[in-house]
């Protein structure tokens, strides 16, 4: 399956009484656009008061995904993996995603997931993204 990142505007419940516009941004697993858009409208209708349009959906690849049920955000790695063959290093650039609640937090989980590969994290920022939905299989 692929993953897609899907950005949704629509009117849910944001206080007591108010709807209000959001703009909330998904990873979703599906094979199209179409069939990731579906998914995510089963998922959110029970809260959507009016009018939802779809503002992009774009296929995403990431080497790996690291969920933490108490990780409030997700953060997006850059990782170079690093491979020795003789006298040749090869680096190789991944993008990785680590759910968190604080930047500490998510670098601190980076380094344990990853320490059995030999490779260096580039960056780390946290995303918009507010859930990762898997195929229903």
């Amino acid at each position: 399956m692929l993953l897609y990142e899907i950005k949704v505007n629509y009117e849910r419940q944001t206080g007591e009484d108010n709807p209000g516009k959001v703009k909330e941004t998904y990873l979703v697993e599906g094979v199209n656009c179409a069939d990731v858009e579906n998914h995510l409208m089963d998922e959110i209708k029970p809260f959507i008061f009016g009018d939802c349009e779809v503002a992009s959906c774009k296929k995403v690849q990431y080497f790996d995904i690291f969920p933490n049920e108490g990780g409030e955000f997700w953060y997006k790695g850059r990782v170079e993996l690093i491979t020795v063959d003789g006298d040749k290093e090869t680096r190789k650039a991944v993008s990785v995603l680590v759910q968190a609640t604080l930047l500490d937090d998510a670098v601190h989980a980076l380094k344990q997931f990853l320490s059995s590969l030999d490779c260096e994290i580039i960056s780390i920022a946290k995303t918009p993204i507010m859930d990762i939905l898997r195929a229903v299989n």
